[in-house]
């Protein structure tokens, strides 16, 4: 997908989230007309009523354990929903202090970006954060901007290496025959389910080899293991979705005489963009979250984020309410970036399953 398409599904998806509250008052106003005329049956109102309503209490009791780290992140001591005085949904008085010393002394710069948008080219400068924390006052603020820097200097390069395996791989197992392809298949799904059977072991051969190989350090070796924990499944996830691609296509565009090469790139990549966004999301989270092999590997200057929020727990008592702070604040753009792409991971998902 190029830079325009992109930009333009970005507007796209934040003008459908801009317009929600319009959606929704235009629905509420058509039910009131259809009661009043008599064209919406009363019984279909009360039904949709208690369905919204019951999802709502779904919903809230699944948000409420990250509502409760987000008291405890305003709370001065991090304390619980439960105070001296009795249950409180809201901190007596809360503060933003934890916040601050999570992201003190950050510094983002601006960056320009361009947005394709009803024709029209709009540039927009996006705004440079540096934060002014006085970090004394805090007794020192935390190290959570350079924890995010390891962090995004091993998630990008593991979303890069698998989907250079990945986009191949899948292509070639979807669309080409070839000596060895049913045995191939076969150890792929095997990786996939039998890799948490041998996680013990597996670590202890991991830690072993990259020692001697003096690669224990290294955030590059880190992406390398993590693409290769992520190839296997997205690998077969891809690949399914690629069948479900019909071979008609290509054989229109070998008539045209369109090379191989541009099979792939024009016909082939454009309509599995809801697979491959699915397995970049997913290669993503594989090297944004992992916490056991980064805290093995890595020293503590190169602390990725889930490692660094361990860092926090103490042996005898943990800062609660910096710890809920870190924790949201690094759950954050995962929790942004799932909600720009999650129509492709849906579609990516339920389409992908077609076949097997």
């Amino acid at each position: 997908m190029s830079a325009d398409g992109i930009s333009g599904k970005l507007a796209e998806d934040i003008k459908h989230v801009l317009d929600a509250p319009i959606r929704a008052g235009e629905t509420v106003r058509y039910t009131v007309v259809g009661l009043k005329n008599g064209d919406v049956p009363p019984r279909r109102v009360a039904a949709k009523i208690l369905a919204t309503s019951l999802a709502l209490v779904m919903i809230g009791a699944l948000l409420f354990p990250i509502y409760w780290i987000f008291l405890a992140s305003l709370s001065g001591s991090g304390g619980s929903l439960y105070s001296s005085s009795g249950i409180r949904l809201w901190p007596k008085n809360p503060s933003p202090d934890a916040y601050l010393w999570v992201l003190g002394g950050m510094e983002i710069p601006s960056l320009e970006v361009g947005i394709s948008l009803l024709g029209y080219e709009i540039a927009l400068n996006t705004p440079g954060i540096s934060t002014t924390v006085d970090c004394a006052k805090y007794g020192g603020c935390s190290n959570f901007p350079r924890f995010l820097w390891n962090s995004l200097t091993v998630a990008i390069p593991t979303v890069i290496l698998t989907m250079c395996i990945v986009v191949p791989a899948a292509y070639a197992l979807s669309r080409r025959k070839f000596i060895f392809r049913s045995k191939i298949l076969y150890g792929y799904v095997l990786f996939t389910q039998v890799g948490s059977g041998l996680g013990v072991a597996a670590l202890i051969a991991l830690y072993a080899t990259f020692v001697q190989v003096g690669l224990d350090n290294s955030k590059l070796a880190l992406s390398a293991y993590y693409a290769a924990t992520a190839v296997p499944f997205n690998t077969w996830l891809l690949k399914t979705y690629m069948d479900n691609i019909p071979t008609s296509y290509e054989e229109a565009a070998m008539m045209d005489g369109a090379s191989s090469w541009r099979i792939v790139w024009e016909i082939i990549l454009p309509l599995s963009k809801a697979g491959l966004a699915t397995v970049l999301v997913f290669s993503f989270l594989a090297g944004w979250t992992e916490f056991i092999v980064a805290q093995l590997l890595l020293s503590a200057d190169k602390y990725t984020l889930p490692v660094g929020l361990y860092s926090l727990v103490g042996k005898y008592s943990t800062p609660w309410a910096r710890f809920s702070a870190f924790a949201l604040t690094f759950a954050t753009p995962v929790m942004l970036v799932y909600l720009f792409v999650q129509r492709y991971i849906e579609s990516g998902l339920s389409f992908g399953g077609m076949e097997g």
